[in-house]
C-alpha cells in the first residue's frame, strides 16, 4: 500500500463540536445535588461516598459529548465515524438555527442522516446524489456553516472533475 500524498490527506476544514462552558458547572452541580440527596436519604452509606463517586461521574458523562469531529478532506466528509465520499455531494445549504429547525422538523425525511447538537444553532444540509444510497441528505451541526458549505462545494466540484 502506497502512502497518500500530503495534498490528499490534509484537511480542508476541521472543527470539533464542543460543549458550551456552562455545561461543566451544570453537570458538577447536578452531581453534587444528587450526591447530597443520596447522602441524606441513605444514612447507612458513609457521608463522603456519594460525592467521591457521583462528582467525577457527572463530569465523565460529558466527555464523549465534547469531542465530535467534523472534517473535510480532499476525498471525504467525516462526521465522527461516519464518512461520505465528496463525489456524491450534489449541493450544500448553510442553515441558521431556524433553517435547521425546519430541516429537522415534522416534514423531515426519515432516511436523512442527522448529527445535531442542541447547543449549536447553525448547521449545513448536504444534498446527496448517490443512486446506491437511499439517504437523501445529511444535516450536520457546525459553528461555521458558511465556511463548511463553501469547502464542501469546492472539494466536491474538484472530485467530480477528477472523476469525469
Amino acid at each position: 500500500m502506497t502512502p497518500e500524498s500530503p495534498a490528499r490527506t490534509v484537511a480542508a476544514h476541521q472543527e470539533r463540536l464542543r460543549l458550551p462552558w456552562w455545561a461543566w458547572p451544570a453537570a458538577f452541580t447536578a452531581g453534587a445535588v444528587l450526591a447530597t440527596e443520596l447522602m441524606l436519604g441513605i444514612p447507612e452509606v458513609p457521608v463522603w461516598l456519594p460525592y467521591v463517586v457521583l462528582l467525577p461521574l457527572s463530569l465523565l458523562v460529558l466527555v464523549p459529548l465534547n469531542r465530535l469531529p467534523v472534517e473535510v478532506t480532499a476525498d471525504e466528509f467525516r462526521v465522527d465515524d461516519a464518512r461520505l465520499p465528496v463525489e456524491f455531494i450534489s449541493g450544500v445549504v448553510a442553515l441558521d438555527a431556524a433553517g435547521k429547525r425546519e430541516a429537522l422538523g415534522v416534514g423531515a425525511h426519515p432516511l436523512a442522516f442527522v448529527v445535531q447538537r442542541a447547543w449549536i444553532g447553525p448547521a449545513v444540509q448536504v444534498l446527496l446524489d448517490d443512486p446506491a444510497d437511499p439517504t437523501p441528505f445529511w444535516v450536520v451541526s457546525t459553528r461555521r456553516p458558511v465556511e463548511l458549505a463553501t469547502t464542501l462545494l469546492e472539494v466536491s466540484r474538484r472530485a467530480r472533475v477528477e472523476r469525469a
